[in-house]
């Protein structure tokens, strides 16, 4: 992927730059209207938590779009994963990730009805799925990080890195105006 304004370097820094631009632009509108409420005596909810340097997806979804993020987890994840629960016909990993990718679908048809959108939902519902089934697996060894510090940092900054780059990739399928692209 060459572009003419310099190469697969200009790509990546455009990308960079949308992420960033994105946030604050979401965060500083949001932090306008939760002004605007105090105003008028109402008072709304934090919409972002420092997003980007959370160690986890699922870290990133407790604190990026948090009004939205509930939302979805209130009516599509947690009784599409109890309904699922109460067939018993899936193994938990397969409920976590059904209930993952129709919670982050829906978020991504929210944003609008295009198959970039689905694409970026499948995208964060399959990070979601691939961080619980991971995090359920290595849980004893990170604990374990806890007697050795600089380890425990180490992974922490690794897993912000990672994180980090995860969403920016997923903003590729946020930007484009169709999958052609």
């Amino acid at each position: 992927l060459v572009d003419q304004a310099g190469g697969a370097g200009s790509l990546w820094l455009m990308l960079y730059a949308y992420a960033f631009r994105l946030y604050f632009d979401f965060s500083g509108y949001t932090d306008i209207a939760i002004g605007l409420g105090v105003l008028f005596g109402i008072e709304l909810p934090e919409n972002f938590n420092r997003p980007y340097l959370k160690q986890s997806i699922a870290a990133f979804w407790q604190s990026w779009h948090m009004t939205l993020s509930n939302w979805a987890k209130s009516y599509v994840d947690l009784p599409l994963s109890r309904s699922l629960i109460k067939q018993r016909k899936l193994s938990n990993g397969q409920i976590v990730m059904v209930a993952n990718l129709a919670t982050m679908v829906v978020i991504g048809l929210w944003h609008g009805m295009t198959l970039p959108f689905l694409a970026w939902g499948l995208w964060h519902g399959a990070g979601l799925t691939v961080h619980k089934l991971w995090s359920d697996r290595t849980r004893k060894w990170y604990r374990g990080l806890r007697d050795t510090p600089n380890k425990q940092l180490a992974w922490e900054i690794t897993g912000v890195l990672l994180t980090f780059h995860f969403v920016l990739l997923g903003w590729v399928w946020f930007a484009l105006p169709d999958l052609q692209s």
